[in-house]
């Protein structure tokens, strides 16, 4: 049975999950035309969870992925968190609030999180995937055990091996095109960069795992060219933002489709790891030799919430996450269904042009 018979699907096409941006109700609309929705609980708790599995589940019947994060244990470092918060202390000051005393994670890594397994082992949700990492290996063999089909998150060659060997049915090539956090499982260790196209290319040479390619991808041209390298589908993130079911705000929306969109840029300063995201204050900030070393990852991203919630009781919305890859120009906003039967149309085409 092949990769997207496995999944039931009708289009080779995912639906990426960000965390926060992805609702039940984007998943489930994407789901029922087809593709395979998704919703990120790696920003979220066991309870919080198993409430948006609820709510995508009373929206549809067919398979929905559900994303987890598996970061590495975030160490506390006082002295860099303390050189961080007085580098940001101005901007608390400019928005009239004090800087953090502390720094806490805002996330836990789901190899941290007992009650997210259990969750997940009664819930039972017929397609997981991980992000940043793999879990330890006594938790696939118990999610592997429920029948879920396992997707992880890669960047190299090496990540994907080991995600195969860690018994994985398929990996997420995501190129440096992509918006949102690089999925590297180590983040301190050097990223080679690789574009999706280099990459899909390597992993359907040399890897054992059905290839999932992603970062760049927005219309059906898109996906046919990732089909032509060797990947079994297409996920899609950016895509997916301007959806009207999408959680993104008002301001983010209004980034994506303007000129903000020709000029992503990848950093690291919000959250500790680098993401791809539209040009805004904190990518301007990360452009000054005087910045230090942010926090590790996610310890970073509490002091980036704290400073973007008193910058919008200001009125002022640039200090957000608006995380876009670099196909981000091609966003349309239309509503998951109507986008989902387009690209598949769009995909159609170019197979056709194609002969």
């Amino acid at each position: 049975m092949s990769f997207i018979d496995q999944l039931g699907l009708s289009a080779p096409l995912l639906q990426a999950p960000m965390a926060g941006v992805s609702t039940p109700a984007l998943a489930a609309a994407v789901c029922n035309t087809g593709a395979l929705g998704a919703i990120g609980v790696g920003a979220t708790d066991a309870t919080g969870a198993r409430d948006m599995i609820a709510q995508v589940q009373a929206l549809t019947v067919r398979p929905f992925n559900v994303n987890l994060f598996v970061h590495s244990t975030p160490r506390t470092d006082p002295l860099r968190e303390a050189s961080w918060m007085a580098w940001l202390r101005p901007l608390f000051t400019q928005y009239g609030v004090s800087v953090p005393t502390t720094l806490e994670a805002p996330y836990t890594s789901f190899d941290d999180d007992p009650d997210m397994l259990h969750m997940l082992l009664a819930v039972r949700p017929r397609v997981i995937s991980f992000h940043f990492g793999l879990p330890a290996p006594e938790k696939i063999q118990a999610l592997r055990n429920t029948g879920a089909v396992l997707l992880a998150t890669v960047t190299s060659l090496t990540e994907a091996q080991m995600a195969e060997k860690a018994g994985m049915d398929g990996v997420v090539a995501q190129g440096l095109e992509a918006g949102g956090h690089r999925g590297m499982f180590d983040a301190a260790a050097p990223d080679d960069g690789l574009g999706v196209v280099a990459l899909t290319r390597l992993l359907a040479r040399c890897g054992g795992c059905p290839v999932v390619a992603a970062g760049g991808v927005m219309d059906g041209a898109g996906v046919a060219a990732m089909l032509d390298l060797g990947a079994v589908a297409a996920q899609l993130g950016t895509a997916f933002v301007a959806c009207p079911e999408s959680g993104a705000d008002a301001a983010y929306r209004q980034a994506l489709m303007g000129p903000a969109a020709y000029h992503t840029r990848l950093i690291s300063c919000i959250s500790g790891r680098p993401a791809r995201g539209l040009p805004s204050r904190w990518s301007a900030l990360a452009g000054q030799s005087s910045m230090p070393e942010p926090p590790a990852y996610p310890i970073a991203y509490a002091a980036a919430k704290a400073l973007n919630t008193a910058a919008r009781a200001c009125g002022e919305a640039g200090l957000g996450a608006q995380w876009a890859g670099q196909g981000a120009p091609l966003a349309r906003a239309l509503p998951a269904a109507q986008l989902v039967r387009t690209i598949q149309s769009e995909l159609a085409l170019a197979r056709m042009a194609r002969g």
